[in-house]
């Protein structure tokens, strides 16, 4: 497979709505997973890295355990995500096996994404799984969560997940292959909208509830994502995946929604670092160390000369240089007393002086703002 539209895309995220993947008597539409697998794997070869974020798990458990029709309690839904979270992540390692890829499930809560040092832990995690070549399966963690059974959605979850982990384009796979300016099922005058130019108050009055049995999203929910992700720098499409090879459909030109990124992306993360947070620590960096962050480098613990303050792994810390002037900001991988132990060492020294296999750098350039480059110079997040 050529890509065409979307030859110029790095990242995509790829959003799997429920009633795609699952039908209430059948259960698992296995035909249509097989066709997005031979999506992926074509997107794979053309050098694309796609993460998938799924729903399904509580609708294809209804199937597995055989529950009955009608609302659930929280307990029962918690009960249908734990059976369905296993087949699905099954059906999704045997799609992509067949054309020789591995997959691995990520379960995430909004909190994972928010929260600093899990939103750390998740990103590494799943950049671990993409660098060894596999696609991240990633589901909210429905069997421990409450409020986000009954009010959350994968379609916010998957704009936060594209932009933590810096992907060019989010597509957003349903029922319905874009946005109209009406509800297209009550209005038959609606218009199709094919390019967004920005998520107006006009075009979020055009939203409409969800259409889905399954759906517990809907238009509106939609653009709540295009907001998150547009602001990051990241385009995002609303296409119908109703047919059999939608990615490839998208490819070739079928109707869908583009929601162009932000002409200037501001980076709220690091935003955030670089001036919302009081700095816990500082770390003394040397004149190596400070040339490779001005290059868009990660800081690593070979170049810091002196650990100050008494900060913890995810905390926001200062980056000094050795006249004491102030260069950047960022968040610190390390807990002040490895970050003493390791400071002047080494990457491949780390593991044998803390006793644990550690992250390479002081900070990751993702967690790193520099002072005196515009926001839009600082390291795309997730290059690597």
């Amino acid at each position: 497979m050529t890509l065409k539209a979307l030859k110029h895309y790095r990242r995509i995220v790829v959003k799997i709505g429920s009633a795609l993947l699952v039908d209430r008597v059948s259960g698992l539409k296995r035909q249509w997973l097989e066709s997005l697998g031979q999506d992926i794997a074509a997107f794979a070869a053309a050098g694309v890295e796609v993460l998938v974020v799924s729903s399904g798990a509580i609708a294809l458990g209804r199937t597995v355990l055989a529950m009955p029709k009608g609302a659930l309690k929280l307990e029962e839904s918690q009960a249908a995500a734990a059976a369905g979270q296993i087949a699905l992540a099954r059906a999704y390692a045997d799609v992509l096996e067949r054309s020789n890829i591995r997959a691995g499930q990520i379960l995430l809560t909004l909190s994972d994404t928010e929260e600093r040092r899990r939103y750390l832990n998740a990103r590494a995690t799943i950049e671990t799984l993409i660098k060894f070549g596999a696609v991240p399966i990633i589901n909210e963690n429905d069997t421990v969560a409450t409020t986000e059974i009954r009010y959350g959605d994968n379609d916010r979850l998957a704009a936060r997940v594209a932009t933590m982990m810096g992907a060019d384009l989010l597509i957003l796979l349903s029922d319905i292959d874009g946005l109209y300016s009406a509800p297209p099922h009550m209005d038959s005058n609606a218009r199709f909208l094919s390019v967004v130019e920005a998520i107006t108050p006009e075009i979020e009055a055009m939203a409409g509830a969800a259409a889905s049995e399954f759906s517990r999203g809907g238009m509106k929910t939609k653009l709540d994502a295009g907001k998150i992700a547009n602001a990051a720098g990241t385009a995002m499409i609303i296409a119908s995946g109703t047919r059999l090879n939608p990615l490839a459909a998208i490819d070739g030109g079928e109707r869908s929604t583009l929601f162009k990124p932000s002409t200037a992306p501001v980076s709220a993360w690091k935003t955030w670092i670089s001036g919302n947070l009081e700095p816990a620590g500082r770390l003394v960096v040397d004149e190596g160390a400070l040339a490779a962050l001005r290059s868009g480098k990660s800081l690593l613990p070979a170049g810091v000369r002196a650990v100050e303050g008494n900060f913890q792994r995810g905390d926001t810390v200062a980056v000094l240089s050795l006249d004491g002037q102030e260069v950047a900001r960022g968040l610190v991988a390390y807990d002040a007393a490895d970050a003493v132990r390791i400071a002047g060492h080494k990457s491949n020294e780390i593991t044998a002086i803390l006793g644990y296999d550690a992250r390479a750098a002081m900070i990751h350039r993702n967690d790193l703002v520099v002072r005196g480059m515009k926001m839009r110079d600082q390291p795309r997040m997730a290059e690597g």
